[in-house]
């Protein structure tokens, strides 16, 4: 027989069941109700941003390509200064000091003369004891020629009639005047050379002459350079050679112009004048020579142009026809540039371009009058997007006013020229 425990355990276990699927047929209720009655979300109409470039219109221009080097400043002119004659140095000028600035002519050092005025006063007296030896053989001249006159000799030989008008003394004593005077020339330019004078304007680079000292012939005492002009020598790669018009430079002629700066953005304007016409062997370059004139601007105030330093040059190309001019960072990879058609969508445009000069691209085949070239940068930009213009300009007034703007686009501070 079953016990009461066994009983009541089986009458149990249906009340269990029915109570879990009650809750689970409530819980469906609930849920569907609760998704009837849920608010419809609300629709937003998302529209695409609107993408604003600014637009070049395309201009072809007969343009200059500058072609740009670099080089150290040296002067045009630069001497070693030497004794001519031995002895003590005692005087020496205030400015003969490395960085002095001196004139033509000015006296920089005397050695002591005493010396050579004494050889000057010996050749003095030599050359009056010569001119008075010549009078006296000028003097027995005419009177052997007065005697011959008198007392002709029909049958002597030319050479004993040349002695008998004494002319071989009178030739001799000419002679020894001549040399009197050379040597009285010598003594005077001994004397002068006492005096160590400025070749030309110019500053003292160095002096190695002091108060005092014992200088020999052929010793250095100092060396200059001269202020008038300054040159640069710059390296021009094969590449770059067709983008100058080397026949026009020429000591005497324009030459193409050059803009120079140095370290601290300084400006100064110079000229070719002169190329080394050799390529270098090694590096397959050609060295052209600019000159700076005044380059101390001593005539002027400016900023001066010191010798040895570093700079850079812009040297002005021949005129090239047919360029478009546009900046270098709208340039993508393939020679590709985005163009706006007649509805604002970019276009692909490729280009062909001559030449990439600092922030500049010069551009001859792929460009047209008008085109409207987007200058903003798109990222990840496609084909066919359409656009907003805000700001419109011509190619040509970006390098306004001319192509030597090149320099103030490249961040070469401004100077003086």
């Amino acid at each position: 027989m079953a016990t009461a425990k066994e009983i009541l355990s089986v009458l149990k276990k249906p009340n269990q069941a029915l109570i879990a699927a009650i809750i689970i047929i409530v819980s469906l209720l609930l849920a569907g109700v609760f998704f009837v009655l849920k608010p419809k979300p609300e629709q937003v109409t998302i529209s695409p941003p609107t993408i604003t470039v600014d637009v070049a219109i395309a201009e072809k221009q007969t343009l200059s390509i500058a072609v740009h080097s670099q080089g150290t400043v040296r002067p045009r002119t630069e001497t070693t200064l030497m004794s001519e004659v031995s002895g003590k140095v005692i005087a020496v000028a205030e400015q003969f000091e490395s960085g002095g600035i001196v004139t033509k002519d000015a006296l920089l050092l005397a050695i002591d003369q005493r010396n050579y005025e004494v050889e000057v006063k010996r050749a003095e007296a030599a050359v009056a004891g010569a001119k008075s030896n010549l009078l006296q053989a000028k003097g027995l001249a005419a009177v052997a020629e007065d005697d011959l006159k008198k007392y002709p000799r029909k049958h002597a030989t030319p050479e004993a009639l040349s002695l008998a008008k004494r002319e071989p003394q009178l030739e001799e004593a000419k002679a020894r005047l001549q040399s009197a005077l050379a040597d009285l020339n010598h003594a005077r330019n001994n004397l002068s050379r006492t005096e160590i004078r400025s070749p030309y304007h110019g500053i003292i680079k160095a002096r190695s002459a002091s108060l005092g000292q014992f200088v020999s012939t052929g010793s250095q005492v100092g060396q200059i350079f001269s202020v008038d002009r300054a040159e640069i020598r710059l390296p021009i790669p094969m590449d770059r050679l067709a983008y100058l018009d080397l026949s026009t430079i020429s000591a005497s002629g324009p030459g193409a112009k050059v803009r120079i700066e140095n370290e601290q953005g300084q400006l100064w304007l110079g000229r070719l004048v002169r190329t080394e016409r050799v390529l270098d062997e090694r590096s397959r370059v050609l060295f052209a020579i600019a000159e700076v004139e005044d380059p101390y601007q001593l005539n002027s105030g400016g900023e001066p142009l010191r010798i040895g330093s570093f700079v850079k040059a812009e040297i002005s190309g021949k005129m090239i026809e047919n360029l478009v001019a546009i900046p270098r960072h709208i340039l993508r990879t393939g020679s590709k540039i985005w163009v706006l058609d007649d509805k604002q969508r970019l276009t692909n445009r490729e280009v062909k371009t001559l030449r990439t000069e600092g922030k500049w691209v010069y551009v001859y085949e792929g460009l047209e009058d008008g085109d409207r070239i987007c200058l903003t940068s798109i990222p990840n930009a496609i084909a066919g997007t359409e656009v907003t213009v805000n700001h419109q300009t011509k190619t040509s007034t970006l390098l306004s006013p001319g192509p030597r703007e090149t320099l103030a686009t490249l961040g070469m501070g401004a100077g003086k020229l």
